[in-house]
């Protein structure tokens, strides 16, 4: 199945995507969008594009495991992505991954405006292996 992943962000939205055998992550694209409507016409499209079958959505809960009101906004975001794709939508808890995106940019030496466009993909590369491993620990 191919599996899209978005990191929402205010400004910017990172977005990946799995091989069909849902083995590995690949980074495609950051959409630079404030307005809502617009991101997820975007989303849609890139879902389309892609051919995904389910999209996994960082949920940025607290570090105390709590939903704050970027979780909210993410969650009704996602309610929106699921019915502007048909598609399956999944929350999935995306605590310090861009903190680690930025570790991994930081171990390749990328600065910069060149890191400021690839850090949201980056990090919803990491959400969507963190989901992978646990459907693959499932099976």
């Amino acid at each position: 199945m191919i599996i899209m992943s978005v990191d929402l962000g205010a400004a910017r939205t990172g977005v990946a995507v799995s091989d069909p055998g849902e083995g590995f992550a690949f980074p495609k694209g950051v959409i630079h969008q404030r307005d809502r409507n617009k991101l997820v016409e975007e989303l849609a499209r890139y879902a389309a594009e892609l051919s995904a079958q389910m999209i996994v959505v960082g949920y940025p809960k607290n570090m105390d495991g709590s939903a704050g009101f970027k979780a909210q906004e993410c969650a009704e975001t996602a309610e929106l992505i699921r019915t502007a794709t048909g598609l399956p939508v999944e929350l999935w808890d995306e605590r310090c991954t861009t903190v680690s995106a930025h570790t991994a940019l930081n171990y390749t030496d990328t600065r910069g405006k060149k890191r400021k466009n690839v850090v949201d993909a980056v990090a919803a590369v990491m959400i969507l292996e963190d989901f992978l491993r646990y459907r693959k620990g499932r099976g």
